[in-house]
């Protein structure tokens, strides 16, 4: 049997973005933000000095210290039985990420094999059955089912189907080879 195919975005996704900017900008500063008070703002604006994030993004270091999502570890791996995983970051904007983001993925998904992970510039390229992603731009260019993962930045889009966390995300794949099964 053929199983079908999942593509998982990695900063916002398997990675807590969210977490990782307020606790850069809180060791950076001193001032405490608290995660209520960034929903609904675009990732680059979500902190009071507006150079900020893309500093991070640009910092050594910044993408192998990102704390892993709630739950993705136990999630992924078990979806890995039914499905083949891939995991889909567009790293190449900021270079030190490539090296940094390998790293992380064998430290915390070893059971990924290097074979299905893909660092690319335009998620479009990517052909599979699901591509689960916090930005909109990567699922519109997606041709199989996008799933929006719920963050701060993108809880006033309403275009893709929802996966609030990863509990939530096992629920949903549960449910897909229940009716894969039934049919």
């Amino acid at each position: 049997m053929i199983k079908k195919t999942i593509s998982i975005d990695m900063d916002g996704v398997l990675a807590d973005i969210q977490r990782h900017y307020l606790s850069h900008y809180f060791e950076e500063t001193g001032i405490r933000i608290n995660e209520n008070d960034i929903v609904g703002l675009k990732e680059a604006d979500c902190l009071p000095d507006q150079t900020a994030v893309l500093r991070y993004l640009h910092t050594p270091g910044f993408f192998r210290s990102i704390p892993v999502a709630q739950d993705a570890q136990d999630v992924v791996k078990e979806l890995q039985n039914y499905y083949e995983i891939f995991v889909v970051s567009a790293a190449m904007e900021f270079p030190n990420s490539l090296l940094e983001k390998r790293e992380w993925l064998q430290e915390y998904f070893p059971f990924i094999s290097w074979k299905n992970i893909v660092f690319c510039g335009n998620k479009g390229i990517i052909d599979t059955d699901f591509l689960i992603d916090d930005h909109l731009k990567n699922l519109d260019s997606f041709s199989g089912k996008g799933l929006m993962f719920n963050t701060f930045h993108n809880v006033n889009e309403h275009r893709f189907e929802r996966l609030k966390n990863w509990t939530d995300a096992h629920r949903f794949f549960v449910a897909d080879l229940q009716n894969k099964m039934f049919n």
